[in-house]
């Protein structure tokens, strides 16, 4: 028995080492992105760019910041995209990053019903903005996820002071496009990234009411994992990957990237 067993398993065993070793460069990058980059479809073309570049392909797991640090934590991908700036500095002196780049910005946006029942518009700054919409109890929709836009929210919440939590407030754990969505089925404020909402606004009745601000900017960056922590990172892909974004030539794709239909661009590339 046990001879018959070594012979079944042998030519697996072997199918798997010339498997491995006929494939010495992985050409697949998994990244973890904020939903944001993807709503708006700018992850489409630089990643289709990359890949006619360079032959990578990526494998993009969109999920919120907060989750995609977790998957990075755990070592289960290459390289993040995210956009929450105090968790990825934890997540940079825990260890867990090898590299972080800021590369490009946009603004959060508070979005509402067009007749903006808690006066957002007259406010001065975003955080005076949420304490009309809690003092109206006016409906708002919340991310919900852990997502960088609802560490954001949560933020300006701390800095109002108010615990924000009734009927009103509905958390919806759902990603960005999603959540814009729910806000314009209930005619409700929302906080979403610029960009994303552009690329929404003709699906939702919503407008915005609250922009510009200095406590509504909104950094993203590109982390590469550290290889002395996770042995099996694509450590060269990730890396390729990281330069691309930060290249002049991606930088000024990226300060172009909506203006044909948007008549402004969505992001802002960071300059150096």
């Amino acid at each position: 028995m046990k001879s018959t067993t070594y012979c079944l398993l042998l030519p697996i065993l072997l199918l798997a080492l010339i498997s491995c070793g006929s494939n010495p460069d992985n050409n697949e990058i998994i990244l973890a992105t904020t939903t944001s980059v993807q709503d708006t479809g700018l992850l489409d073309v630089l990643t289709d760019i990359f890949k006619k570049n360079t032959g990578y392909k990526i494998k993009a797991i969109a999920v919120g910041s907060g989750e995609a640090m977790a998957l990075g934590r755990r070592g289960d991908a290459d390289v993040l995209l995210v956009h929450s700036p105090k968790d990825e500095e934890t997540f940079m002196s825990d260890g867990f990053g090898k590299s972080r780049v800021t590369f490009m910005y946009n603004y959060f946006a508070i979005v509402g019903p067009a007749d903006d029942p808690a006066g957002c518009s007259k406010t001065a700054l975003a955080a005076e903005a949420f304490s009309r919409i809690a003092a109206t109890s006016s409906p708002f929709i919340s991310r919900g996820d852990n997502s960088g836009t609802h560490k954001k929210e949560m933020s300006l919440w701390n800095e109002t002071g108010i615990n924000p939590k009734g009927k009103w407030y509905i958390q919806a754990g759902v990603g960005m496009g999603q959540t814009l969505l729910i806000a314009g089925e209930k005619n409700a404020y929302t906080l979403s990234d610029r960009g994303t909402y552009l690329a929404f606004k003709d699906a939702v009745a919503l407008k915005i009411v609250k922009d510009g601000v200095p406590d509504l900017k909104n950094n993203y960056s590109v982390i590469v994992l550290n290889p002395d922590k996770f042995p099996n990172v694509n450590l060269k892909g990730a890396q390729a990957f990281a330069d691309f974004l930060t290249s002049p030539e991606t930088l000024k794709l990226i300060s172009e990237y909506g203006k044909d239909k948007y008549g402004k661009g969505l992001f802002f590339p960071v300059v150096k």
